[in-house]
């Protein structure tokens, strides 16, 4: 399996690529466009990132993937899908759990967006433990829900790709205040997680490093994709081994009483909702002055 990681500064946001190495397939794994929300103008420079990698490898990239629909950034799905094409790849496929239709219709509510837009936004809706390629890497997909209702990860051998589900064992727990979130159930899906031998890798959706992060003996506040875990079950902060259900749940609502919205969480919900695509026309809220090309709208 060839595997490519790139972090998101501004956002903390873990990007994946994940290519199997016979017959230069690949997928990716939450991607990222850059926003300025103050200027009003989108970037593609995480993104070609990506593309760059792709390229240098000579991947075939099948599947573009999200864990769930990200609130604090928007998603880079339609601008790469795009950009493959012109570079004359068939149409890889985005993809998340299916799910996605209760969050789209909680976030049509909310920020009132017209139900034209929310219909085939995606691709593919995996349904719980479907199983799917990258070539001949066989994927599994595991409903994680706590964070979003719609939250799934992807098990592609020995490796799980966790979304916001379970951080590294120095940060500990996703919060669990959107619509739909919910602490118990976040709970048990980090005990799913930690039900697997312990030398399997979680790679993280975030990372946000604490200033004491130690690394191999020295302080190091760098962000860092995965842990295994038996890491994560000796010294998560807020589910390690022996961690009682009814003492995280009680911690987690206590936090997340005092945590701000995300920066980005109209824009990002606008966006991702959509399967990636930007409004049809214009929302209040959402200042967009500046766009690549290949960045997709939504059809009215």
């Amino acid at each position: 399996m060839g595997f490519g990681d790139l972090n998101h500064g501004f956002t903390g946001t873990w990007q994946y690529i994940i290519g199997d190495q016979q017959t230069h397939h690949a997928a990716v794994i939450d991607s990222v466009l850059d926003y300025n929300k103050e200027t009003g103008v989108i970037g593609s420079e995480s993104a070609d990132g990506l593309l760059e990698v792709i390229q240098t490898q000579g991947y075939q990239v099948q599947w573009i993937l999200e864990t769930h629909a990200h609130a604090d950034h928007l998603s880079a799905s339609r601008y790469i899908q795009e950009s493959l094409i012109q570079r004359g790849q068939k149409a890889p496929l985005v993809g998340i759990g299916q799910r996605i239709n209760q969050v789209q219709q909680t976030m049509a509510d909310i920020y009132k967006i017209p139900q034209s837009e929310l219909q085939n936004t995606f691709d593919q809706t995996f349904t719980d433990d479907s199983s799917f390629f990258i070539g001949a890497l066989e994927a599994r997909v595991v409903h994680l829900p706590g964070h979003t209702p719609d939250h799934v990860g992807y098990i592609i051998g020995h490796n799980i790709f966790t979304g916001d589900s379970m951080f590294n064992p120095d940060v500990g727990s996703a919060r669990c205040d959107f619509p739909g979130g919910c602490a118990t159930e976040l709970y048990d899906s980090m005990q799913k997680l930690l039900a697997f031998p312990p030398d399997y890798r979680l790679y993280t959706g975030h990372d946000y490093p604490p200033k004491d992060r130690m690394i191999d003996g020295k302080v190091l506040s760098i962000p860092i994709s995965y842990t295994t875990v038996g890491e994560q079950m000796a010294s998560n902060k807020h589910v390690k081994t022996g961690t009682k259900k009814q003492d995280f749940v009680r911690w987690r609502a206590e936090r997340d009483d005092t945590l701000s919205e995300p920066k980005l969480l109209r824009q990002s919900m606008h966006v991702n909702v959509r399967g990636g695509r930007l409004p049809a026309t214009a929302v209040d809220g959402f200042k967009i002055s500046s766009v690549p090309e290949r960045v997709a709208f939504a059809k009215i």
